[in-house]
């Protein structure tokens, strides 16, 4: 009864700065507008777009845009896991074309496309300045124009939970605490990923052609007929910083240091650039519910 009470004041808390956000306009409510002459090159096949044009440029159908953070960045990392795994849904959802702007140089995109193995129809862009999101109106962190802290520490700050932005401590709790009302379908494929690309730690039991058969929160007490088992994210979330973020860190950092603070968002727009859904994250690890997000295109 007190891990559910718990988990229920938690969700209450992360619902905050959304609270707030509400009375507060948003400069990602025209992105097409925002993100006009926005100039970059995609991965991988050397051809230049305005981001603004290209949100009005989709014929019939959608467009998603991820204005990421760095490539060894928790919030990256998860858009881009999360993006892999509801890419089927999306497209059924009329989602033309997603487009991941990532806040590094080309080889550190490309590197943390192939550890994700992300869809070759997903459309990659490096921004290593990160100009683009800014332009989106993402959180630059804390004190971002006090060149009297170190983007470390300042990075260190939001992490711990204090802020502005306030949404981390939040973001991060619920991967420990779960929610018996959400859904788990993109953290097992995840895992599954990550397990299957000999990343720790390892809770799936997987057959010779792939599918699970097994996982360890099935055999949580009391809790596993959860939508989201107690440990259950934060478990993905310790396998990317260990065998990801970590490991090959030196691959994927930002090269321009105002991105080691500098967070994300996103945004859904129709064909003709009009915005249906837009986010900016609140903190670390506070990106997106995608099955609420497609529920309500």
């Amino acid at each position: 009864m007190r891990v559910i009470l718990l988990t229920i004041l938690l969700q209450l808390w992360a619902l905050v700065p959304r609270c707030f956000a509400l009375f507060i306009p948003l400069s990602a409510a025209n992105p097409a507008l925002s993100l006009k002459a926005t100039i970059l090159q995609r991965l991988g096949h050397g051809e230049s777009i305005d981001l603004g044009e290209a949100l009005l440029s989709t014929s019939s159908g959608k467009t998603m845009l991820v204005l990421g953070s760095h490539p060894a960045d928790f919030n990256m990392v998860e858009y881009g896991q999360k993006v892999k795994v509801f890419w089927p849904q999306m497209k059924e959802k009329g989602i033309e074309r997603c487009i991941i702007v990532m806040n590094g140089e080309q080889s550190s995109c490309k590197k943390l496309a192939e550890l994700l193995e992300l869809p070759d129809e997903v459309e990659i862009f490096p921004d290593p300045t990160g100009e683009s999101g800014r332009r989106f109106g993402v959180s630059r962190g804390w004190r971002p124009d006090d060149d009297r802290i170190s983007p470390i520490l300042k990075t260190t700050v939001v992490g711990l939970g204090f802020g502005p932005p306030w949404g981390t401590l939040p973001a991060v709790l619920t991967g420990y605490f779960g929610n018996p009302n959400e859904r788990r379908e993109w953290i097992e494929e995840s895992l599954k990923q990550g397990q299957l690309a000999g990343r720790w730690p390892q809770v799936l039991d997987i057959a010779d052609d792939g599918s699970v058969v097994g996982n360890k929160f099935d055999d949580f007490p009391l809790l596993s007929g959860w939508g989201r088992r107690l440990f259950e994210l934060a478990t993905l979330r310790l396998q990317n910083l260990v065998d990801v973020q970590i490991k090959h860190w030196d691959e994927l950092k930002p090269v321009d240091d105002r991105c080691l603070t500098q967070l994300g968002g996103c945004t859904i727009v129709s064909c003709d650039g009009e915005p249906i859904y837009s986010w900016v994250d609140a903190g670390l690890c506070d990106i997106p519910d995608f099955d609420k997000l497609l529920s309500e295109l």
